[in-house]
């Protein structure tokens, strides 16, 4: 519900501090007064988009601080969680307007964009009027109406549910059947290859393995013939046999000196050691380069076929292992593609039927929903004297999407067996009015906490239909809040509050005031109303017996 709603240089309002209350709220003056620029400053701090002006000639800046009461459980409450603002029992909207035109807006104190205002704004209020595209004759939100009326939200979410769950079969499909067309467009070359790899099986590292091989038996010839002789000075025919014959020699003489032989005999066991050790160490040698002579020429061939099949795919010799595994695997998902296939068209067809089924569910909740809410509009047109209109709700399948497979437009035909159509284009302006009033009180059960706002919906009217139409607005505000623009003094003698809105001029600037009216005043303001400016005895008497029912 709308508390307050204060106003500060907008237009021509410089300052209007308003307490709005529960129940019928009427809002009456002569036309130009500033009516609509009260709507227009509503409308402003709610996010919506109007008048570029706003700021009042000669100000700085505009402001609007408009504060709701939000019950437990009201949707506002979800919009303030995901935009991640504080929340409470009140909310507090404040929106500045610079005369540079630059937009700045606060809800409780925190900083927000325009966008998270209206989607406040589609929880807090609704703006009915015969001119109004954002409401009821907007037939592109008649689906969503309906479907609120109806109730059906778990058959829309499994429908949606159904709708992607089919988007995203459709999806894998077409990447798989793009993917095997592309690995088809390359089967000969892959074939060819994989069978070429196969055949030389390639081994991770193995040219650098090759490399090495092929090294060490090239420097071997080199230096083979060296290391033999060199085998051979060392040996028994050699160093070695010498020391030997010298060692024996020394040990001979030497027990016959007394000890003088010791050192030179230590130092030549020490040198033979050594030189066994050299021996040992060059026979080993000697075997390790060993080879067959056709060794070296396997290893070459090996090594030079290995780095012509990298040459020739374009990958490093030491990679061509593991590019032999990819194109493996690239051919068996070739050969395995139809089987893959045939699952994902399976799986389409799957997703395909759980979303039919599910948009028939909604189509039907929506058929049935749809006859309810032609006998509930029927039903309040005849206390607002078109009890002769024709009221219909129809469905025509449309292509399916996320909210199912049906289009929903609200018709009326004025009187009994004439040609039925839209909303705004059949009927006339006081007809509209009443279909939008009937066709509201009919909708608003499931919206509790909305503050509904009817700009000049009684154009049009009098008499007795203009009673009519304030009993039902009256009606409507029982246990909310409804705010009228009005003109009827039928309308506005059954508000349980009343504001008159009038414009004054002061040091040669137009200003818009509304001043809230006690019992005396409605009486005036209703007089006023009936017999224009020169308020009557009999005018007066008239009020009175309106206000009195």
């Amino acid at each position: 519900m709308l508390r307050s709603l204060d106003i500060r240089d907008m237009l021509i309002i410089d300052r209007l501090d308003l307490a709005f209350q529960p129940g019928l709220n009427a809002l009456t003056g002569e036309t130009g007064a500033g009516k609509s620029i009260l709507l227009d400053s509503l409308g402003f701090v709610l996010g919506w988009r109007g008048r570029a002006e706003l700021v009042r000639s000669g100000a700085e800046q505009g402001e609007v601080t408009a504060v709701f009461d939000l019950p437990e459980g009201h949707a506002a409450h979800a919009v303030l969680d995901e935009a991640g603002l504080p929340g409470g029992e009140e909310l507090i909207l404040r929106r500045i307007n610079t005369a540079e035109g630059r937009k700045t807006a606060w809800v409780n104190d925190r900083r927000c964009s325009g966008e998270v205002l209206r989607s406040l704004s589609d929880t807090l209020v609704e703006l009915h009027g015969q001119h109004d595209d954002r409401g009821l004759l907007n037939a592109r939100g008649h689906r969503a109406l309906l479907d609120d009326y109806g109730q059906t939200g778990d058959l829309r979410r499994d429908t949606r549910d159904a709708w992607n769950a089919r988007q995203s079969a459709q999806k894998a499909l077409a990447k798989a059947e793009a993917a095997l067309n592309a690995v088809r467009s390359e089967e000969e070359y892959l074939r060819h290859a994989v069978a070429e790899m196969r055949s030389m099986a390639p081994e991770p590292g193995e040219d650098a393995a090759l490399d090495a091989s092929r090294r060490m038996m090239q420097a071997a010839e080199r230096v083979r013939a060296d290391i033999t002789k060199a085998a051979t000075a060392l040996g028994g025919n050699g160093a070695e046999g010498a020391a030997g014959d010298a060692l024996r020699w020394l040990e001979d003489a030497g027990a016959q000196l007394e000890g003088q032989l010791e050192a030179p005999i230590a130092a030549l066991n020490r040198a033979m050691v050594e030189l066994d050790e050299a021996a040992r160490g060059v026979d080993d040698c000697l075997e390790a380069l060993a080879f067959n002579p056709a060794d070296l020429e396997d290893t070459e061939e090996r090594l030079f076929a290995i780095r012509a099949l990298a040459r020739k795919h374009d990958v490093a010799a030491d990679d061509l292992g593991t590019f032999a595994e990819e194109l493996e695997a690239r051919l068996a998902a070739l050969d395995a593609g139809d089987a893959e296939l045939e699952q994902l068209r399976a799986d389409l067809k799957s997703a395909g039927k759980i979303y039919d089924d599910a948009a028939s569910a909604l189509s039907a909740a929506r058929f049935e929903a749809a006859g309810r809410l032609d006998t509930a509009v029927m039903a309040e047109l005849a206390p607002l004297k078109m009890e002769r209109a024709v009221f219909e709700t129809t469905m025509n399948e449309v292509p399916p999407g996320p909210d199912g497979i049906d289009e929903v437009a609200f018709r009326v035909a004025t009187n009994p067996g004439a040609p039925s159509g839209p909303l705004g284009k059949i009927a006339s302006g006081g007809e509209l009015s009443r279909f939008l009033l009937a066709l509201k009180v009919c909708l608003t059960g499931s919206q509790p906490g909305l503050t509904m706002i009817f700009d000049e919906i009684d154009r049009g009217v009098g008499g007795a239909t203009a009673d009519a139409v304030g009993r039902r607005l009256a009606d409507l505000a029982q246990g909310g809040q409804v705010l009228v623009v009005t003109h009827s003094p039928q309308v506005a003698s059954l508000a349980a509050h009343h504001w008159r809105v009038e414009k004054r001029v002061e040091q040669g600037m137009t200003l818009s005031t509304v001043t809230p009216l006690d019992e005396g005043q409605r009486v005036d303001e209703i007089a006023r109303m009936l017999s224009g400016d020169q308020v009557t005895p009999a005018a007066r008497a008239a009020a009175e017996a309106l206000m009195a029912g």
